[in-house]
């Protein structure tokens, strides 16, 4: 369920520049932030190219666009 919060205007500004770059909404872009910062603080050894591509094989799976590995 979606929740009115209280942000800074420039959070919001930067927001909506990098949610243009990305083809997201600004909500969708405070959100991936959001995602990013949270499995960074988690996993604080992980670099965010790391934590992207995690993010980005997940999606792949979700879409069905995986091959099986083959074995040897």
């Amino acid at each position: 369920m979606p929740t009115a919060i209280k942000i800074s205007d420039e959070l919001v500004a930067e927001a909506r520049r990098y949610a243009g770059v990305y083809q997201r909404s600004v909500p969708k872009q405070i959100e991936y932030w959001s995602t990013i910062g949270k499995i960074a603080e988690e996993n604080p050894d992980l670099p965010y190219s790391f934590i992207r591509d995690i993010l980005l094989g997940l999606q792949e799976v979700e879409d069905g666009e995986t091959l099986p590995y083959p074995a040897n």
